[in-house]
């Protein structure tokens, strides 16, 4: 099974979209199929050993639309120039149109030669010319509408397109009769009513793409956040590339001020780094020798060297795009209903239409006024409300999403998000940081701890323990300068001995210490330590117990306000952890949980994660390969960015900078999100509860009348009231 996403042209509303994805479905080879109204694009996952990209270009132009290839923000093609004077041209005509048709109306004086009972010949074949016109300017609007209505997917193009045709040729009528001296016909031309419900539709369309467009910023930033040059070693010469002739193994330099060019790793230098634009986080971050750096992050002052290692597609940047690209082909529950409302909304009021004109032609005998409400009911019913309004805000919620340091990777988690009963989180490497660092020193020396630290550190440099590293680490942070260490030596199931100048150290555990003949002063402190879970170091200096470490895994900043916080949400949080019970509890009780399972293994987590869900939706956090079951099996499955790969793409959603407070982000920007959708759809469903039976003529006992003009210019503002209402999010969020 291979995975495409394709370029669409043609698309105007959601009856496109949704005709498009069932017809896609449909087609053999083809196993899913989902399409985007506001990006354009449509996702197929396709069997590649029956069909390929060709076929899937051939099965969107059956359909009725025009694929652009493969989609790439690089390569996406603008044509908003061209718009913008296409635009600017049907205004002319359409405002000219209306001017001849409506001055004498109204008491504006008429041009000359062009008046309607003085030339009606003259006034009927300019307003043909006109009207013409700006029908092959607005000829993709029609041409759309006849393919979908031929393809069997009519949408909001069929209903203008049969409104508007209908007016254009029954107009031509009348001007063959004037011509052919019959001048009470002057009276029966619709010419203007053609020529503004494209003007209408067109200024319409303009401001949804130019708006549509808005929604892609944020990931367009994301594409053309790496530098375009980048400065290269290779055979100890210095030189500059462009980004893709980068190759995996090249070290690159970067000096202050410069943007990392692809990720790598640091080999020389140190220096801090602005990644707020992956991460969401301000604050610059310390990166040195063996620290990862990614593509499009900002170097702030040392100059650095690092190996080459993710370049194009498998940078951090382009899976981001990748990913969230794919959160916004996704279709949310919500969005599903509003498609198939609009399947059955065109054909009905197809029906609608029609069958209104032969009522009102029936009972009033007058061909002219039917046909004035046949295409007012066609032009205000275009569902082109209905269409924008959830997928424009999930796309604006995805965008803003990202900026925060949330990836949002399936439209259907960012629905749910804000309906979750349960928090379910993994321990190590989740809660806590996943590594070991020191807890606690005690000294029982007349040294400083910093000395002893040196002196520690410094022996274990010479060492590949895991506690070694955290008291390495911990030197490290300090700025500690580390001593010369003589005739060291490992004591396997012990520690070690080393000499620094004349002192002997012994460094390891409570039985290295007791066979050396070194006495504890106080074994209180190992108790202490020992029920904090952290693991003991005792440091002996020329047979002198001088100090007891604690070395343990530490807990994530934040993560008591994130457990209160989800708490004041009414939300049950619970701890899955493989540990054992005494080490989960006592994390557990620290930050304010209370419901821990531990000691089980993978599978039984996710057995775990079916039961909390009969009790309502389950959020699932974790970083590990034990965890991407449970990530699946969950409703809504969290990994934070240093998790395993497996992990990440077992996710529906990624927290780039780690921080588990970014899931109350996440609740709040799905619970604003939906009540933005539902307000979109209550504008939109109301507009058409409103607006059609008056266009159907039924309070023309009152008066109240609403011709095709008026019609496409409500049906306009509509869809723009939908647009900004979903733009709010923006402020918002």
């Amino acid at each position: 099974m291979k995975k495409v996403i394709l370029a669409i042209d043609g698309m105007t509303c959601s009856a496109c979209s949704n005709g498009l994805e069932k017809y896609l479905n449909k087609q053999e080879g083809i196993k899913q199929a989902t399409v985007n109204l506001v990006m354009n694009t449509a996702s197929i996952e396709y069997d590649d050993k029956k069909i390929n990209l060709d076929d899937l270009n051939k099965f969107v132009q059956k359909a009725g639309f025009k694929s652009l290839g493969i989609y790439s923000f690089e390569k996406e093609q603008r044509k908003s120039h061209n718009e913008k004077y296409k635009l600017i041209a049907i205004s002319i005509l359409g405002i000219l149109t209306l001017y001849i048709s409506m001055s004498h109306m109204i008491g504006l004086p008429a041009i000359p030669y062009l008046h309607m009972v003085y030339y009606p010949v003259n006034y009927s074949v300019c307003l043909l010319l006109l009207t013409t016109s700006v029908l092959i300017l607005g000829w993709k609007i029609i041409k759309n509408g006849v393919k979908n209505l031929i393809h069997k997917t009519p949408n909001m193009d069929t209903l203008v397109t049969i409104g508007v045709v209908a007016s254009y040729l029954y107009s031509i009528y009348g001007t063959i009769m004037v011509i052919k001296g019959y001048s009470n016909f002057v009276e029966n031309l619709y010419y203007e009513s053609a020529a503004i419900v494209l003007f209408f539709i067109e200024i319409g369309k303009f401001v949804e793409n130019k708006n549509k467009n808005k929604t892609k910023e944020a990931l367009q930033k994301l594409v053309t956040i790496t530098p375009k040059n980048a400065e290269i070693v290779r055979d100890d010469k210095e030189f500059t590339v462009t980004i893709d002739e980068i190759q995996k193994g090249d070290i690159v330099i970067c000096k202050p001020g410069e943007k990392i060019a692809v990720d790598g790793t640091v080999v020389e230098g140190t220096t801090h780094i602005d990644e707020s634009f992956i991460t969401g986080e301000s604050v610059p971050v310390k990166r040195e020798e063996g620290s990862k750096v990614i593509a499009g992050s900002v170097n702030y002052e040392g100059t650095i060297k690092y190996k080459a290692e993710k370049i194009g597609k498998e940078s951090t940047v382009s899976e981001i795009v990748r990913m969230v690209q794919e959160a916004t082909n996704t279709k949310a529950p919500i969005a599903k209903i509003a498609d198939t409302i609009s399947s059955y909304f065109v054909p009905t009021i197809i029906v609608l239409a029609f069958l209104v004109f032969a009522i009102w032609l029936t009972f009033t005998k007058d061909f002219a006024f039917s046909m004035n409400i046949f295409v007012s009911v066609l032009v205000v019913a275009c569902p082109c409300s209905l269409g924008l309004a959830t997928p424009l805000a999930i796309v604006i919620a995805s965008g803003q999403s990202t900026k925060k340091g949330i990836l949002i990777k399936s439209s259907e988690a960012l629905e749910n998000a804000h309906k979750v009963k349960t928090v379910v989180f993994d321990k190590t490497g989740t809660i806590t940081n996943g590594h070991l660092s020191i807890s606690k020193i005690y000294n029982y020396s007349n040294e400083n701890v910093d000395e002893i630290v040196k002196q520690v550190a410094s022996i274990e440099k010479k060492s590949e323990h895991p506690i070694a590293l955290a008291i390495i680490n911990y030197a490290n942070q300090k700025n500690i300068q580390l001593s010369e260490v003589t005739e060291f030596k490992a004591i396997p199931g012990y520690g070690v001995y080393a000499k620094i100048k004349e002192d002997e150290f012994y460094i390891g555990n409570k039985n290295l210490i007791l066979e050396n003949g070194v006495k504890i002063i106080d074994e209180k402190h190992e108790t202490d330590l020992a029920e904090n879970g952290s693991s003991i170091v005792f440091v002996a200096k020329n047979n002198n117990l001088i100090a007891v470490i604690g070395v343990k895994d530490t807990i994530r900043d934040n993560i008591k306000d994130t457990i209160s916080k989800l708490k004041n949400r009414n939300i049950d949080i619970v701890m899955l952890t493989g540990d054992n019970e005494k080490t989960a509890k006592y994390i557990a009780d620290e930050i304010g949980i209370e419901k821990v399972i531990a000691n089980v293994k993978p599978k039984e987590k996710a057995e775990k994660i079916q039961e909390l869900k009969q009790n309502g939706l389950v959020l699932m956090c974790g970083d590990g390969i034990n965890d991407s079951v449970s990530l699946v099996t969950s409703d809504i499955g969290v990994s934070i960015s240093n998790g395993t790969d497996i992990a990440i793409d077992s996710a529906s959603v990624v927290l780039m900078n780690n921080n588990l407070d970014k899931i109350n982000d996440l609740i709040y920007i799905s619970y604003k999100t939906i009540r933005n959708i539902k307000q979109n759809l209550f504008w939109a469903f109301f507009y058409n509860i409103l607006m059609i039976p008056i266009a159907a003529g039924l309070l023309n006992a009152f008066n109240i009348f609403l011709n095709p003009m008026i019609a496409a210019f409500a049906m306009t503002i509509s869809s723009l009231t939908v647009v900004l209402n979903a733009l709010r999010l923006k402020q918002i969020l």
